[in-house]
């Protein structure tokens, strides 16, 4: 609940009140509602244009401050949540960096708390399930941009390096998608041995190599072309394809592939 006196506004979290609280909160609620209409401040009015432009128009209709208000009228229907969407982008960088942030940090957040948390959360496990069908349900090799779109939502803005395989049977279908280890802010461990020993439990014919650079710059490094070469030689030796190893970061990708370093 957001009570405004003056320019003051105190956020009160949903999810920390009591029923004795939220029996208040309806009071209040309905106090505010009444003194906003007189004042020529109800919400009402903005919240339908919103839901108007969302509706009737493309996909640039709202801005991605506005994306995140319309969440918050999701989880908080009687308080003016404009200002709190925009510190969230302030925070977050942006509307992926707010989507994929800890649910934690997101529910610590001044004027948040867990129902909002997981009105975020909600958005980003959908976006990731309907990007993975889609790597799936065809050949990867054949449907490049999805897996790349994929891999985009899932690890551009992680805040530590982790690296995963997707193993691919003889039609280049995907067959697993395993994250093979997690490190600190900038180094994740690349076992060439596990990766092809994995391959081969798994009937593999071929896998690709990811991983995210929490720096932002998907530039490959010398040790990331170096072992790179390392698993495409084993995976030679034992009858599994390298296709590339793809590098992820906000700024974009890199196909160690596409810029002949396999």
């Amino acid at each position: 609940m957001l009570a405004r006196v003056g320019e003051r506004v105190i956020g009160l979290a949903d999810d920390e009140m009591t029923d004795k609280r939220d029996d208040a909160k309806q009071t209040g609620d309905a106090k505010q509602t009444g003194d906003a209409k007189q004042t020529g401040h109800d919400t009402s009015g903005h919240r339908a244009r919103l839901r108007t432009r969302l509706l009737t128009g493309g996909e640039d209709a709202l801005a991605d401050h506005e994306l995140i208000e319309y969440l918050l009228m999701t989880a908080i229907p009687r308080r003016d949540v404009k200002p709190l969407a925009r510190t969230l982008i302030k925070r977050f960088g942006s509307l992926a960096g707010v989507l994929n942030a800890d649910p934690r940090t997101l529910a610590g957040h001044p004027g948040m708390g867990e129902t909002s948390a997981a009105a975020m959360r909600i958005v980003a496990i959908s976006l990731r399930r309907m990007a993975r069908q889609q790597v799936r349900e065809v050949p990867v090799l054949g449907s490049w941009q999805a897996l790349i779109d994929y891999l985009h939502i899932d690890m551009a803005h992680l805040t530590i390096e982790r690296v995963r395989i997707l193993y691919l049977n003889t039609q280049n279908m995907l067959i697993a998608d395993e994250v093979q280890s997690e490190g600190s802010l900038d180094e994740a461990a690349i076992h060439p041995r596990e990766v092809i020993r994995r391959a081969m439990d798994l009937g593999a014919a071929a896998l690709i190599l990811v991983h995210n650079h929490p720096s932002g710059s998907p530039e490959p490094s010398r040790a990331d072309i170096q072992i790179t070469n390392k698993i495409a030689e084993a995976g030679r030796l034992l009858g599994v394809t390298v296709h590339d190893h793809i590098i992820i970061g906000r700024e974009g990708h890199v196909s160690l592939k596409a810029k002949g370093l396999i």
